[in-house]
């Protein structure tokens, strides 16, 4: 009878082993990320992250597994619960610690309930639910589930979802000027204004995979990445240690997009690809100027995927400034069990009236397309 365990460490699980339950498509939840992101100071205890990760076994033979975390904070998810803290608080109730199934820091959709089998994600879930008494835990969250999870969740638990904006590759597009005769004219324009200013002001782009990064350029795009996170009052997570794993292990997954002028690296994003998809994760630059940020985050990004074959750019969470950028509405996912009865029924009517919401914010998102041959029917 299959049997569950319980991880604090990723490096108690095989990498062949763990690897062996994803398609390999997802750099999220590749060992090499997850394993990576603990062994090189990513996670911390006092940040709210607690390694837990599930592993459903059969003998020897691992059945499925999930990346977890005990979490004390929500900080990091990208699935905002904020006000259930507060209710539980309100009544004299601890919210945390609770128990999240995701990739820290990382607001991308992907594998979460890693099996071959939806019996064996199933029972999974069944266990790690029955784990939680004995955890001393208020509830166990699955943020950013890929579609074809979904159906393993009972109703029991909490449905929500929401919007980020992703880019499509279109069939006939082989260049950037492909991609742009789709758009409207004003948008058209718009964008090669920007793009023209970022060259005017002297900026040349490198793109760099992790094998063709230097150490320089690695150190490069963290020092942009730190500045970046301390503007906004912000600690970076990611060490610089992390990053040279990641163009060691994962080398061709790794890929950096750097600004330089005068010899000097002045700005540059870093993404993660994966399968036909490419995502955007990261970006710093040394100074404000004008289109840089988008030249950087999207442009660059949009080019590597036509260039490279790819079908699919995902660049972060929320922003709607991407729409107008050729990056239109998505939905994205999350399952949430609530121990206590009485607050899960209370919540039901609150998570039924969120996706309301978001349907209506998707439905108006896509009214603003920047595509030449959007039409009512399309949209609808």
């Amino acid at each position: 009878m299959p049997s569950i365990t319980l991880h604090r460490q990723l490096a108690e699980i095989p990498a062949a082993s763990w690897d062996s339950l994803h398609d390999g498509n997802n750099p999220f939840v590749s060992h090499a990320f997850l394993s990576g992101l603990e062994e090189f100071g990513c996670l911390r205890a006092a940040w709210g992250w607690q390694p837990l990760h599930a592993a459903l076994w059969d003998g020897e033979h691992l059945l499925a597994a999930a990346p977890g975390y005990i979490k004390s904070n929500s900080h990091g998810e990208f699935v905002f619960d904020h006000a259930w803290a507060h209710a539980f608080a309100q009544h004299g109730l601890e919210y945390f610690p609770k128990w999240l199934i995701g990739v820290p820091y990382s607001p991308v959709s992907g594998p979460r309930l890693m099996s071959t089998s939806s019996q064996h994600r199933r029972e999974l879930l069944e266990l790690m639910r029955a784990t939680l008494p004995r955890l001393n835990l208020s509830s166990l969250h699955v943020n950013f589930l890929p579609e074809p999870e979904l159906a393993d969740f009972d109703s029991n638990w909490l449905a929500r979802c929401d919007v980020q904006f992703h880019w499509q590759r279109r069939s006939h597009w082989e260049n950037f000027d492909d991609f742009l005769a789709d758009l409207s004219h004003k948008k058209r324009k718009n964008i090669r204004s920007e793009r023209a200013r970022v060259t005017a002001n002297g900026y040349r782009f490198r793109v760099l995979h992790g094998d063709e990064a230097s150490d320089s350029d690695l150190a490069d795009m963290h020092a942009l990445y730190c500045k970046t996170f301390a503007e906004h009052g912000n600690h970076p997570a990611l060490s610089l240690d992390f990053l040279q794993h990641l163009a060691h292990t994962m080398p061709r997954s790794l890929v950096l997009a750097l600004a330089g002028r005068d010899s000097r690296c002045e700005a540059g994003a870093l993404f993660l690809r994966g399968g036909s998809t490419l995502y955007g994760r990261y970006w710093g630059a040394q100074c404000e100027s004008p289109g840089l940020h988008f030249e950087a985050c999207y442009y660059q990004g949009i080019e590597y995927c036509l260039r490279e074959g790819l079908s699919r750019f995902e660049p972060g969470a929320q922003g709607e400034h991407k729409i107008a950028r050729g990056f239109l509405p998505s939905f994205t996912h999350s399952r949430h069990f609530v121990a206590r009865t009485d607050f899960a029924a209370a919540l039901q009517p609150w998570c039924s009236d969120e996706r309301e919401s978001v349907r209506r914010y998707f439905a108006s998102a896509l009214r603003h397309s920047p595509y030449r041959d959007a039409t009512d029917s399309a949209l609808a």
